[in-house]
C-alpha cells in the first residue's frame, strides 16, 4: 500500500541531492500555465460574460450571476447544523487569539541625533481570498484566509468559491456560512484561474468584482497556475501544491496514531504525500500493518487514500538514526510536520524546515486544520524551506519613513558622496551637494 525508501547504512548526502532521494508529487505548474493563460485573458477581455461561461463549462452550472446574494448568506447561517456551527465559532476564536498577536507595530529607531528611521505597517487595500470546492467542501479555508486579513487591518475582503450543481449554482452552504459568521458579505460563485483572474482585473457592471492588491488561498493546479500568471500584477501567498504530511518517528510512537495521521492527510487527494520518517524498522513495519484496516474501514478508499498511499509522493523513510531523520525532514521540508519521538519538543525545536510542526502524540495535523488556533494555509512542495504560513504578516507592507534634520545629514553626507562616486552615480552625490552649496561639509 505504501513503498519504503531505505537511507541506512550510508552517509546522507547533502542538499539537493538528499531531496532527490525523498518522495514528491508530480506538480508542473508551468506546464498549467500554458492552459491557463487565455482563460485568464478571455476574463480581462470578456469579464463576467466569460465567467459564467466557464461555470457551465467548468462547474456544470449555469448562471445568471456569479455574486452571491445576501440572503443565500443569511441562508446558510440560518440553516446551518448547530454543532457545525459551534466548531466554526470556536475555530474562528482559537484562530483569532493566535492572529491577533501577530500584529506588528510601528517603530521608531535613533540612528544619530536627527536621524531616525521609522518602519510602519500597512495593511494592503483589498484581498480576494479563494477558498475551494472540489472533492471536498474547506470552510475551514475561509477561516483560515479571512481571519488574518482581518486582523491586519484589510478594509476590503472579498471571496470566491466555485459554484455547485447541487446548490443550485451557489458554493456550497457552509462556505457561505463561514462567510456569515465572519462578517463577509462580498462573495462569488467562480472557482479556478478564473476566480484568480477576476480578483487581478476585476470586472465591471452590476455584478462586477473591483480589481484586489492580494490573492491568496489553497487550490488546484489550475489555482496555482494563474497565481504564477498574474504575479507582479498582485501579491499572493504561495503557489499551494498538494497537500503533504510528514511524521518523524521514533520507537515510542504509537503506530495506530502515525498510521491515522498518515491517512488523514491521504484524504484529501490522490496527490496528496505521506511520508513517515523513522529509525525504526519495527514501527515502519507496525505501521504498515496498521493502514490496511484504518484504510479500510474509511471513506473516499479508492478515489483518494489507496492512490495517494501508493503514489510516488508518499513513503516510509528508514534511518539509521534521529540525527539522519532531522536531516531528511528538513531536506523534504513539509507542510505539515509531525514530531512523535521521545521528548518531541526538543527535537522540533530543532527542526528548520516546516510549514508547521506538531509536537508529540496530542497534536495531529487534523487539530491544525480546525482547532489549534494556527493557519493550515502552508507552504508545500518543499517551499517551507524559504517561506512561511499564512499570517496576519502576509496582509502587511513594512513602510521605512526617513527623517534626518540638515546637521544630521550634513555628519554623513561625505559618505554617501564617496560611495555614489564609487558606484558611478555622480549624480546621487550631486543631490547631496546641492543641499550644502556644492560643498559637502568633511569631503
Amino acid at each position: 500500500m505504501i513503498s519504503r525508501i531505505d537511507l541506512r547504512g550510508n552517509t546522507l548526502p547533502e542538499g539537493g541531492a538528499l531531496r532527490d532521494l525523498l518522495p514528491r508529487a508530480e506538480f508542473d505548474v508551468e506546464a498549467a500555465l500554458e492552459k491557463v493563460r487565455p482563460i485568464c485573458e478571455d476574463v480581462h477581455h470578456r469579464g463576467t460574460a466569460a465567467l459564467i461561461e466557464y461555470a457551465e463549462k467548468f462547474d456544470g452550472v449555469k448562471l445568471e450571476r456569479v455574486r452571491v446574494p445576501a440572503k443565500a448568506l443569511k441562508d446558510a447561517l440560518d440553516q446551518l447544523d448547530p454543532q457545525v456551527r459551534a466548531a466554526l465559532e470556536e475555530s474562528i476564536r482559537r484562530a483569532r487569539i493566535v492572529h491577533r498577536a501577530q500584529r506588528r507595530t510601528t517603530r521608531t529607531t535613533q540612528v544619530v541625533r536627527g536621524g531616525s528611521v521609522t518602519e510602519k505597517w500597512v495593511p494592503v487595500e483589498r484581498v480576494g481570498l479563494y477558498a475551494p470546492g472540489g472533492r471536498s467542501v474547506y470552510p475551514s479555508s475561509v477561516i483560515m484566509n479571512v481571519v488574518p486579513a482581518q486582523e491586519a487591518g484589510v478594509g476590503s475582503i472579498a471571496l470566491s468559491s466555485p459554484p455547485q450543481r447541487e446548490f443550485d449554482g451557489l458554493p456550497h452552504p457552509t462556505i457561505l456560512a463561514a462567510c456569515a459568521l465572519l462578517g463577509i458579505d462580498e462573495v462569488y460563485a467562480v472557482g479556478g484561474a478564473q476566480a484568480v483572474a477576476m480578483f487581478a482585473y476585476g470586472t465591471s457592471g452590476p455584478d462586477g468584482c473591483p480589481p484586489a492588491n492580494m490573492v491568496t488561498g489553497p487550490g488546484n493546479i489550475w489555482v496555482a497556475a494563474a497565481k504564477r500568471y498574474f504575479t507582479g500584477r498582485i501579491g499572493i501567498d504561495t503557489e499551494a501544491g498538494p497537500t503533504e504530511i510528514a511524521v518523524l518517528a521514533d520507537d515510542t510512537a504509537d503506530p495506530v496514531h502515525v498510521a491515522a495521521d498518515l491517512i488523514s492527510q491521504a484524504e484529501h487527494d490522490p496527490l496528496a504525500a505521506a511520508v513517515l520518517v523513522t529509525d525504526s524498522p519495527a514501527l515502519a513495519e507496525a505501521v504498515e500493518k496498521e493502514l490496511e484496516p484504518q484504510v479500510a474501514a474509511t471513506k473516499h478508499i479508492e478515489d483518494r487514500i489507496k492512490p495517494a498511499l501508493a503514489g510516488r509522493q508518499s513513503a516510509i523513510v528508514l534511518v539509521d538514526s534521529l540525527e539522519d531523520g532531522l536531516k531528511v525532514v528538513d531536506a523534504y521540508g513539509a507542510e505539515h510536520l509531525e514530531i512523535q519521538t521521545a521528548d518531541a519538543a526538543a527535537v522540533a525545536d530543532r527542526v528548520r524546515n516546516a510549514g508547521a510542526i506538531f509536537v508529540g502524540p496530542w497534536a495531529p495535523v487534523s487539530l491544525g486544520d480546525y482547532c489549534a488556533g494556527s493557519n493550515h494555509v502552508l507552504p508545500t512542495g518543499g517551499c517551507a524551506c524559504h517561506s512561511s504560513g499564512l499570517s496576519v504578516q502576509s496582509f502587511l507592507r513594512g513602510i521605512h519613513i526617513v527623517d534626518y534634520t540638515r546637521d544630521a545629514l550634513a555628519e554623513v553626507a561625505h559618505h554617501v558622496v564617496t560611495l555614489a562616486e564609487a558606484e558611478d552615480l555622480p549624480a546621487h552625490g550631486a543631490a547631496l551637494k546641492a543641499r550644502f552649496s556644492w560643498k559637502v561639509p568633511n569631503a
